[in-house]
């Protein structure tokens, strides 16, 4: 009995699943990446997206049909321009309370736009990751929190800055 090779008869029957009788290909992914791999699955164009309803909400959700349903809507289309310089990130502690920006937000962060002052970035200093408001006044270069009780943190020769991205959207955990 021959081993290995094809065999009439094994395998999907052709034209069938999701792709029909499309060529498909095996990728090897590490086990650690798949659920950016599912993630990313989830954004591409063409899926459903979310339903829009079209009935407005007051005080409560009401059940609505699918005959209620406005449209679909691609989170995607209205709050990510540049979608291969995106990702996303949850924010940890209360240095930005003041500027909207609470503990276990989601934060959409754009790689592609510039750190200008005043606007919102992740970046690493000596490699930890934070979350501030960039300064860039009279050569003088500060990372800013947006809480009282926070100091701003002046870069300066003796640390490593690196822009990661600028904030674009946050999204509030309930609570």
């Amino acid at each position: 009995m021959a081993r290995g090779g094809r065999r009439v008869g094994a395998g999907r029957p052709a034209g069938g699943g999701k792709y029909g009788g499309e060529v498909t290909q095996t990728i090897r992914v590490p086990v650690s990446r798949m659920d950016d791999i599912y993630v990313l699955l989830d954004t591409c164009p063409g899926t459903k997206g979310i339903p829009l309803y079209s009935s407005k909400v007051a005080a409560g959700f009401p059940a609505p049909g699918e005959d209620d349903i406005e449209r679909y809507l691609d989170l995607n289309q209205h709050f990510i321009k540049h979608p291969a310089a995106t990702f996303m990130v949850v924010a940890s502690g209360d240095s930005m309370t003041d500027a909207g920006i609470r503990s276990g937000d989601l934060l959409i962060v754009d790689k592609s736009l510039e750190a200008k002052h005043g606007k919102i970035v992740i970046a690493a200093i000596n490699g930890e990751l934070t979350v501030k408001r960039l300064s860039q006044t009279e050569g003088r270069l500060q990372l800013l929190p947006a809480n009282p009780a926070y100091k701003p943190i002046d870069i300066t020769d003796m640390h490593e800055l690196v822009i990661w991205g600028v904030v674009t959207h946050v999204i509030h955990t309930p609570g």
